[in-house]
């Protein structure tokens, strides 16, 4: 599993969706996700720090895992299909000392990840089908070192 954090969202010039792209922590991979307006307005809210005068639908979640006894302890985005990303939100209850995953579209487990600070990881495989490399002077150099 590699740790991603959130850069930003993006529109997709040609169909005018939103995008969320996470970074590696060491910045040189990007993973874009296309998403949900209104998944992307989430984001972006928390992102931004506006706040809302209600509960949105992630702070709802959030409330409601806390009300319940359960915290938020991380996301994985684990797997694609046909592009279609699919992750999971896990959630612990210490009084019960028991870990539940629930399945979710991952722009839904990001904006909840990110309202809760825990982090974000995206397995081998997913990075392999949709990973972009941002940092293409470190890869000519370790293009280069491979062949010396």
């Amino acid at each position: 599993m590699i740790e991603m954090r959130v850069m930003g969202i993006a529109l997709d010039t040609r169909s005018g969706s939103p995008i969320v792209v996470l970074n590696d922590t060491q910045n040189r991979r990007a993973l874009p996700i296309w998403i949900g307006s209104a998944e992307a307005s989430s984001i972006i809210r928390k992102i931004e720090n506006i706040p809302s005068s209600r509960p949105m639908t992630h702070d709802l979640f959030l409330n409601f895992c806390k009300s319940t006894g359960y915290e938020i302890t991380k996301i994985e985005i684990n797997d694609v299909n046909e592009q279609t990303y699919f992750s999971s939100v896990y959630l612990y209850n210490n009084d019960l000392q028991k870990e539940i995953e629930i399945d979710a579209r991952p722009s839904d487990a990001i904006a909840i990840a990110i309202r809760a600070d825990v982090p974000i990881y995206v397995t081998e495989n997913v990075l392999a089908t949709g990973v972009v490399s941002t940092d293409t002077k470190k890869d000519e150099e370790e293009a280069q070192e491979f062949k010396n």
